[in-house]
């Protein structure tokens, strides 16, 4: 396992006892320097963020590797074409636990609602008044937008739904188990216009990068609030920040930032991050910023070992899992 944290060693120790199956793990991120600890195993479980090179496809592939697991439902950190030129299989996780990410992004409105960052802040300061800045709204009062309506999409509809918000839906490909609880609006700038909130949560494309820029956030409704558990290239944050700026948006919640790469999964211990943008993000008080984190627990990081070990087995196996995603 590449790219293996702490938490993980307990769960990848139990898969490996489970299947008589030989895990090692290192904290590496695979590249051209740490290649070599690859030399005594058959197959790779990666939690890669950052891309590998072309070469490394090609030298994997003359060493006998047939396949990549990754540890996450996203694979945009992959080049699928060139993998599939040297008959490299990429596998993910595709549904590792929906309810992490789907709890959380109730979380992130409730958060927002509750004002609970300004409230902390004024707290350490201490300022225990009462005034109309941290007066609330209900979530029973808003009418919250879902882009997206797959696995993770609908169980935050379910959790929103037992507040009484009013939802409204957004996907090319309509979720029928859902027709009941929500209204689906098939014009998109329809939909920006009409919700107080609007949850995020698409996988990245090419069509979609930077889905939400200085365009989008003008058409949304004005004061309203943008959450971003999914993937952060989707969100142009300079025009993020202009619209929080000029009060289009009231605030935002996100997990994920379209240069997180650097940053997440490491401890800075108050060094410079040298990411003015981030440095903004994470200061302002109508931000809420998390190191995509929305998906950790501890159900999660189960099912992803577990989840990516197995595909891992089964193609060295000779058989051809679902979870292929370059086929």
């Amino acid at each position: 396992m590449i790219g293996a944290r702490e938490d993980e060693k307990q769960f990848a120790d139990k898969w490996a006892k489970e299947n008589n199956v030989e895990v090692g793990l290192t904290n590496e991120v695979l590249n051209e320097e740490t290649y070599h600890l690859l030399k005594t195993f058959d197959g790779l479980s990666l939690q890669q963020t950052m891309g590998i090179s072309n070469d490394i496809y090609i030298q994997l592939s003359k060493d006998g590797f047939r396949q990549i697991a990754q540890r996450s439902a996203g694979i945009d950190m992959y080049n699928l074409d060139v993998a599939k030129e040297n008959n490299i299989l990429i596998t993910n996780v595709p549904a590792y636990s929906p309810n992490s990410v789907a709890e959380f992004a109730v979380g992130s409105v409730l958060n927002y609602l509750r004002h609970t960052k300004l409230i902390n802040k004024r707290v350490t300061n201490h300022n225990f008044s009462w005034d109309k800045s941290i007066l609330s709204k209900e979530v029973r009062e808003l009418t919250i937008g879902i882009l997206g309506t797959g696995r993770i999409g609908q169980l935050t509809v379910e959790m929103l739904k037992g507040f009484g918000a009013t939802l409204i839906g957004y996907d090319l490909y309509k979720n029928k188990s859902l027709e009941a609880i929500l209204t689906y609006e098939d014009n998109f700038n329809t939909f920006l216009a009409s919700c107080d909130v609007i949850s995020i949560h698409m996988p990245l494309t090419e069509e979609n990068y930077h889905l939400f820029n200085e365009e989008t956030f003008t058409k949304m409704k004005p004061g309203s609030i943008l959450i971003n558990a999914s993937r952060g290239a989707i969100v142009n944050t300079n025009d993020l920040i202009k619209a929080l700026d000029s009060n289009q948006l009231a605030s935002c919640a996100l997990d994920t930032y379209e240069n997180e790469m650097p940053f997440v999964t490491k401890y800075f211990n108050n060094k410079s991050i040298n990411d003015p943008v981030l440095e903004e993000l994470i200061q302002r008080d109508d931000v809420i910023y998390t190191p995509h984190i929305a998906f950790y627990t501890e159900i999660a990081v189960t099912n992803l070992v577990s989840g990516a070990l197995d595909s891992c087995l089964a193609i060295l196996n000779g058989e051809r899992p679902q979870t292929i995603v370059n086929l």
